[in-house]
């Protein structure tokens, strides 16, 4: 088996497990709690609380179901180009990529099964969230601060230096 494939299989594990995880959770909201409904155990908090959002993130373009369909498999077109253009060889990306395909599979599961995603994660102000939103919200933090970690290992590099009088040269020579 190539090192490729075994790569591929990781991603393609990862967000078949976000998937899953994120459509076992949302059908257990479903099945145990009625719309509005909050479990009545909290966990400090963090509060079970079924809802659901016609929308995007943060409860914007509300009723526009076809266009999020329309974007979301467009975004899962990105993640699977940006995953293979050029490939990702590190794998914290090919993780943080996997996830963020998962969570948006897993939403758009909802959006073209339900016509609205299931949310039921309430914390503190935050709006109402669930697996695959965390999925995309933890992986992009990872994605930001794997690039910004490498941006200043990179900028500790010692630069290559010019002899002193390297630039003095050109000029005399005009």
């Amino acid at each position: 088996i190539s090192a490729r494939w075994r790569r591929d299989f990781v991603f393609f594990l990862i967000a078949a497990a976000v998937i899953g995880a994120d459509q076992f959770t949302k059908s257990l909201v479903r099945s145990n709690l009625l719309l509005g409904e909050e479990w009545d155990r909290s966990f400090l908090f963090v509060k079970i609380i079924h809802v659901v959002n016609s929308g995007a993130a943060f409860g914007i373009l509300q009723g526009q179901t076809p266009f999020l369909i329309v974007t979301s498999l467009l975004g899962l077109a990105a993640i699977v180009l940006y995953y293979v253009y050029p490939p990702m060889d590190h794998g914290l990306i090919r993780v943080a990529l996997g996830m963020q395909l998962g969570g948006a599979a897993g939403n758009l599961i909802d959006r073209v099964r339900l016509g609205e995603v299931t949310d039921f994660v309430h914390v503190g102000r935050f709006p109402t969230f669930n697996v695959a939103d965390a999925s995309i919200s933890t992986s992009i933090a990872v994605v930001l601060l794997f690039f910004a970690l490498q941006e200043a290992e990179g900028s500790k590099k010692p630069q290559p230096q010019l002899p002193p009088d390297a630039g003095t040269h050109a000029a005399a020579d005009d």
